[in-house]
């Protein structure tokens, strides 16, 4: 049966090998028998080789490891040259002083003497001349040697328009590059601003980490054979978009890049991570989850096409600003687990909290629903009512809301039309978002639709609402 132990077991066993290539790991019923199913993709290029480093070729039913001619024929014809490593005709004389000082700095490098040995080392040069990665990080603008290898940011008025009313190039070495866009998007998103009683809190639309994380991952993976395609921002009222061409470098896929990492251009990215622009191997993915999650956003969202990966980032929250503001208000009293801010939302919102309703809210088990519970109980921020299993739990007497954070029902719709924003929506998924009961929410949707702001679609259970079309 396929759970979380069963999974983790299955990527370490997988990590033990090398170069194993893409795999998906998923669940499949048969006749009512769980089957954990591992699919293995043809390597496109390159080989895999087992933990004690043999390669193994299939003849007949056996798996038979080969040797000498054999083994270098199958080197010959496999293997892959990472293209960051090609020698351009660009001398190291070229090289941008301020990037230089910038690169020297970021490495610890010697303000005297020789460098040729740390920027071979490195892999930005090769004899007299720079390779892909040292026109990357060393030019003033590498686009002139290597085509459009910069972020080209776009801005649209709605969603769904395919004309921009801005763009804007950011040109320079990669550093320069990641620093300039994220500086740029963040903002034109600009902060919420939340006043509550003598507190006022600016709260970015968008962590600053994830929009960063995000630009690293696209200028490091991006594939520079692409020498016509830009990395490409888009900012739309619901969502930031990057897209880099190229598809994710095997073995990674979009359902296993959590636990998976691999580097297209390993040389760019070992520099950025000197320029503490990127997490280290393996953690990127982790921190734009962990941070949107940690702040009540959105999950950014990942699509390989084939042939570029796109990364959206929502705009769109189930919860309010006001509410966020708020609960970094208690963060300051005290220490609140990530997993303990959406309930005390819905605490907030007047919601009369259970064990079932927890684990709605959160997505937990019994036994975590019931550790949550009595930890913000024991803490102080909630009120128990009743015993065991007829226990309920409402928000502290001494932990009332501020005037005008339980929201009004011009809050709530606004909401709930954020919530359709990401695709269509169900009596259940507005219950769960914003805590109101089955029959407030069927009025507050049956409202939005009388006003023209949803559209409905089915019956009964398949009843769903979605936005209208532009």
């Amino acid at each position: 049966m396929l759970n979380p132990g069963t999974a983790d077991a299955i990527h370490t066993a997988m990590s033990d090998g090398h170069d194993l290539g893409r795999y998906e790991v998923s669940a499949l019923d048969v006749d009512g028998t769980a089957i954990t199913v591992i699919s293995i993709a043809r390597r496109e290029e390159g080989f895999a080789q087992t933990s004690n480093g043999r390669v193994l070729v299939r003849r007949g039913t056996l798996d038979m490891p080969i040797f000498g001619a054999d083994l270098q024929r199958l080197i010959n014809e496999r293997s892959a040259v990472r293209f960051e490593a090609t020698l351009t005709g660009v001398p190291v004389e070229a090289a941008d002083g301020a990037a230089f000082e910038r690169l020297r700095k970021a490495c610890g490098w010697p303000s005297v003497g020789p460098v040729e040995g740390l920027l071979a080392d490195a892999g930005l040069v090769h004899g007299q001349r720079l390779s892909v990665a040292g026109a990357l990080i060393l030019l003033a603008d590498p686009g002139v040697e290597l085509g459009k290898a910069y972020v080209e940011i776009l801005r649209y008025s709605d969603d769904t328009t395919h004309d921009y009313d801005r763009r804007e190039e950011i040109r320079g070495p990669l550093d320069h590059q990641v620093r300039a866009a994220t500086t740029a998007i963040m903002d034109h998103l600009g902060t919420d601003l939340v006043v509550l009683g003598v507190r006022r809190f600016d709260l970015p639309r968008l962590p600053e980490v994830v929009v960063r994380e995000a630009l690293a991952n696209a200028v490091a993976h991006r594939s520079y054979e692409a020498k016509g395609t830009p990395v490409r921002v888009e900012l739309r009222p619901g969502a930031v978009t990057i897209t880099s061409p190229g598809s994710l470098p095997e073995p990674v896929t979009v359902s296993n890049m959590r636990e998976t990492s691999a580097a297209r251009n390993l040389s760019v990215m070992r520099i950025l991570r000197r320029f503490e622009l990127a997490e280290d191997a393996g953690r990127g993915v982790d921190v734009m989850q962990d941070t949107m999650r940690s702040e009540m956003l959105e999950q950014p969202e990942f699509r390989d096409t084939g042939h570029s990966v796109v990364v959206t980032l929502p705009l769109r929250a189930t919860v309010a600003p006001v509410e966020r503001a708020w609960i970094r208000e208690l963060e300051s009293r005290g220490h609140l687990e990530v997993i303990d801010r959406p309930v005390l939302v819905h605490a907030a919102r007047g919601e009369l909290l259970t064990n079932a309703a927890v684990r709605r809210i959160v997505g937990a088990d019994s036994r975590q629903a019931g550790s949550i519970l009595a930890r913000l109980r024991d803490q102080g921020l909630l009120r128990q009512h009743g015993q065991r299993g007829g226990a309920t739990y409402t928000l502290a007497d001494s932990l009332r809301p501020p005037a005008g954070l339980r929201l009004g029902a011009d809050d709530l719709a606004a909401m709930v039309e954020r919530l359709a924003d990401g695709g269509p929506i169900s009596n259940a998924d507005v219950r769960r978002a914003t805590g109101v009961d089955r029959t407030e929410s069927l009025s507050l949707l049956e409202r939005l639709v009388r006003e023209g702001r949803l559209i409905r679609t089915g019956e009964r259970r398949g009843t769903r609402y979605h936005r209208p079309e532009a």
